[in-house]
């Protein structure tokens, strides 16, 4: 076993996004010393992309009569659900529509900065699946502001950051948690974080798929430690596609284009130039009469924002995004392969005011002018719905002294996350994640460390380095995004998800033999081995979770099993955990709704 420095704290949390960041603040505001480990730089998080705005039913906006927009912690909950297809936990969400109105705005008085109405409170926009106007936002870089507020409050209550260090073992004692080993990205050298709790949110895991929203760090490292500790993963075949991210050029496929641009009037249409959106085809029954039916009508909502007759395009993503591949696949595609969102008829000064960062991205990245020409897009992985299973009130994953929140944790969104819902989700969550793991730390003592775990993770992160021939991560994970994005995207069959299953399970075999050339020092191909297999065990998970829920839900689009099975599968979530060498599959009951959250539904009708 080779040497490696080793800190100290009461709590650890691994990722510095928002939920992180959250956290960070509560469990020093309990008192307790926190390490904060990340993979990139402080700052660097996928909370960026979330742009249209944070969810909260604030009730800011006023309807052109003068009179208030009826919304409500209950709204949102009966939002939340429908959008989620019923397969969130209710209680998750009873919290968070709760809190997080109070959580925004306790964003404002650490001095985050949101665009005002004439009032000067808070002002929301519209966003796919909401029934009123509250996606509280900055221009298109709320998620940006969000990172820059929580960022300053955490570095004013104190923490210790360590900035270009990968965690890839959680170290365990009797089934607990007692910390984390990990290396420096540049020497390479060994490190371990001794806490008595730890905190996961360490976001998603798009990098398996070949076009995603998801920057290098999104390879499921967190997620997979977890697993390999014996932590309870819940639905993870639940894969947002974003209906929209770009399609040209080349290089740029995948980067996501806001929900905002729908949100302030943009539009879909294909090669036709029709806007397809209002074809019934399109429609789910559970929104039926929701939605204007015309383009005039359509129009008469952009100018006075009468919320009760939106838009199609704001339909939930799920139905948006399997709308756009359906056009495409039927050969109504535009030039690039994708179709046109438009949002031209808004008016130059407007959408520089409203949306100034899709100005500049597509401008300086695409050369197109959206205040003068459409933009192309095409559904992008873009976000995980499934995750570690946590306990609604606490945060706490099935491990003792293990805490998850934001992208990384699952039960909020279910089988299709709202847009918007991803920043409350971390603010409410990462809070509750660090006062709960900061609870966890006063009741318990630091755990052993032990060093037959370290030496084991260390003869397996060398492997790659000592072995005279193999083959290149690069060219397996190339592959594994090949079979992915062509065998595990949208649309699914039992065949397609075989053959995903068949080429994952040849290139686990194949990456035991994997070569890397040179030393640990400044190694790019040595971080990008261990990366890979944490992909491919996810992938191979993900793959097992499609095939095993027979049926079409949200996110889960089988075209051999095309319809909702509400008295079957509506009353299920899918348990993967390690078995050995296996993955176990289980089903587990959803826990059943009290009365009196059922009554939302029917005062919503």
């Amino acid at each position: 076993m080779e040497s490696f420095e080793t800190f100290e704290y009461d709590v650890l949390v691994i990722g510095s996004g928002g939920a992180g960041l959250r956290a960070v603040i509560a469990a020093r505001e309990a008192g307790c010393t926190v390490g904060v480990v990340c993979k990139s730089l402080l700052g660097k998080a996928h909370t960026v992309m979330a742009e249209g705005g944070v969810a909260a039913a604030l009730g800011n906006m006023t309807n052109p009569d003068g009179t208030k927009e009826n919304d409500s912690w209950k709204v949102h909950f009966v939002d939340t659900m429908k959008g989620g297809a019923f397969l969130n936990n209710w209680r998750t969400v009873e919290i968070f529509t709760k809190e997080a109105p109070e959580r925004v705005l306790e964003l404002e008085q650490y001095g985050a900065v949101f665009d005002r109405t004439p009032e000067g409170l808070i002002a929301e926009r519209p966003f796919g699946g909401h029934k009123y106007r509250r996606l509280n936002h900055v221009g298109d870089r709320t998620g940006l502001e969000i990172i820059r507020t929580l960022q300053d409050k955490a570095v004013g209550v104190g923490m210790t950051v360590h900035m270009e260090t990968t965690c890839t073992r959680l170290l365990t004692e009797n089934g607990r948690v007692t910390g984390a080993f990990g290396y420096y990205r540049d020497t390479g050298n060994y490190v371990v974080f001794k806490a008595k709790s730890v905190i996961l949110a360490t976001g998603g895991w798009g990098r398996m798929y070949k076009f995603t929203s998801n920057s290098w760090e999104g390879t499921g490292d967190g997620l997979m430690m977890a697993y390999e500790a014996g932590a309870e993963l819940l639905d993870l075949e639940m894969i947002q596609f974003h209906p929209t991210g770009m399609i040209w050029p080349p290089g740029m496929r995948g980067i996501l284009v806001t929900e905002g641009v729908r949100g302030e009037g943009g539009i879909l249409r294909n090669s036709k130039g029709e806007r397809f959106m209002f074809n019934p085809k399109y429609m789910p029954d559970l929104y039926k009469g929701q939605f204007a039916e015309t383009e005039e009508e359509a129009s008469r909502w952009l100018e006075d924002k009468q919320n009760n007759r939106r838009p199609p395009e704001l339909l939930p993503r799920d139905v948006v995004a399997r709308a756009i591949y359906r056009e495409v696949q039927d050969g109504n595609g535009c030039e690039h392969g994708g179709v046109h969102l438009d949002v031209t008829h808004r008016g130059e000064a407007y959408i520089k005011r409203k949306l100034p960062s899709m100005y500049e991205q597509f401008h300086a990245m695409g050369g197109v002018d959206i205040t003068k020409e459409p933009m192309e897009v095409y559904p992008t992985v873009h976000y995980t719905m499934g995750g570690l299973y946590v306990h609604p009130e606490t945060c706490e994953t099935s491990i003792p002294g293990l805490f998850a929140a934001g992208e990384v944790a699952a039960g909020l969104h279910g089988a299709n996350r709202l847009g918007g819902n991803s920043l409350s989700d971390i603010i409410v969550f990462g809070k509750r994640a660090g006062e709960h793991a900061a609870a966890f730390a006063a009741d318990h003592a630091f755990g052993a460390i032990n060093d037959e775990q370290i030496a084991e993770e260390q003869d397996y992160l060398t492997e790659p380095l000592r072995a005279s021939s193999g083959e290149s991560p690069y060219v397996i994970h190339q592959e594994l995004q090949e079979t992915m994005q062509t065998n595990a995207m949208i649309a699914k069959t039992e065949q397609t998800l075989l053959t995903a299953l068949t080429k994952i399970q040849e290139l686990q075999q194949r990456a035991k033999n994997i070569k890397v050339a040179g030393d640990r020092y400044f190694n790019p191909g040595w971080h990008a081995a261990r990366d890979v297999r944490f992909m491919l065990r996810t992938s191979e998970i993900i793959v097992r979770c499609a095939l095993e829920r027979q049926e079409s839900r949200g996110a889960q689009w089988r075209l051999d099993y095309p319809n909702r099975e509400d008295a079957t599968w509506g009353k299920v979530n899918l348990i993967a955990c390690k078995n050995g060498d296996e993955v176990k599959i289980v089903r587990r009951p959803l826990p059943e709704m009290p009365a009196e959250l059922k009554a939302l539904f029917e005062e919503g009708k």
